[in-house]
């Protein structure tokens, strides 16, 4: 399956540009459309203050605050995007069939972001999701999240600095879950057009289900042909010794699944996820 539609919600501007460059160096390869997507805080969202003891006053207030905060982030982050993309050379344009170009188009919408992404992630191939600003823990994420938990669609994290190369030597994480399988089907066309596929598998992480070597035979049937290594656990942590592989293998993407575990116990105790998501510098294909 060909990736046509890239969905990009952007929310500021320094983290914004790196996913940016990532979704353009991803919609140059499959000759997509980039949707970038900003999301508007709705200033009545702080109407439900009236019950903390607030006067009138200072609800309007702040609601004005929060419009006039609205609109300067929505002008500094389409001003991104209209001088980013026009610097690389890609026609802004609606999304239209058949186009045998990269393109790239900007939306404004005004609500709450996790559910309106989620929503817009439903009708795209991919969705592209900034890495949370420095200092900001990954948890915060909520694009990211309701991409994974509420779109039924493959999320790409890009990396704080844009990849000189994406695509060409994957890894792909496998564990035997339902969540390692998405990743894989959501990967095939990558895998299909990469140079090198390496299965990435480790004792600590397998939970019940087909082993590295029934995923093999199954890319086999697909025209892959990736290689196995073994990894093991850095300081007891499972998700340093898998960035581990990813790096001595190359590689320009990571495919996993998402949160084998809950969220919230990845939250409280760590995880997998959780580490490979604050500590990755490549590109990170997730599904769950």
């Amino acid at each position: 399956m060909a990736i046509r539609k890239l969905l990009l919600p952007l929310t500021g501007t320094t983290a914004g540009e790196a996913a940016l460059a990532t979704a353009l160096i991803t919609a140059r390869i499959w000759n997509a459309h980039v949707t970038a997507l900003h999301v508007r805080v709705d200033s009545r969202d702080v109407a439900p203050l009236a019950g903390e003891g607030l006067s009138g006053a200072m609800i309007e207030e702040m609601m004005t605050a929060t419009e006039r905060e609205s609109t300067d982030r929505a002008h500094a982050v389409r001003a991104m995007f209209e001088t980013f993309v026009a610097r690389e050379g890609v026609q802004i344009t609606d999304c239209r069939r058949g186009m045998a170009i990269p393109t790239a188009s900007f939306a404004t919408v005004t609500g709450r972001e996790e559910d309106l992404v989620a929503q817009q992630a439903r009708l795209a191939d991919l969705t592209i999701v900034p890495h949370p600003e420095a200092g900001e823990d990954v948890s915060s994420s909520d694009a990211l999240h309701a991409v994974l938990f509420d779109s039924g669609r493959p999320v790409l994290i890009a990396p704080h600095t844009p990849p000189s190369s994406l695509g060409s030597r994957i890894c792909v994480a496998w564990n035997g879950t339902a969540e390692s399988a998405a990743a894989v089907q959501a990967a095939l066309p990558w895998m299909q057009r990469a140079t090198a596929v390496r299965v990435l598998r480790s004792d600590e992480y397998h939970r019940r289900g087909p082993l590295a070597a029934d995923l093999i035979d199954y890319l086999a049937l697909h025209g892959i042909s990736p290689d196995v290594a073994t990894f093991k656990a850095i300081d007891r942590e499972v998700g340093a010794g898998l960035l581990a592989a990813a790096r001595e293998f190359d590689c320009d993407m990571l495919v996993m699944g998402a949160y084998s575990h809950s969220r919230l116990r990845q939250l409280i105790l760590g995880g997998v996820t959780r580490h490979v998501l604050e500590k990755s510098t490549i590109p990170v294909l997730m599904c769950r």
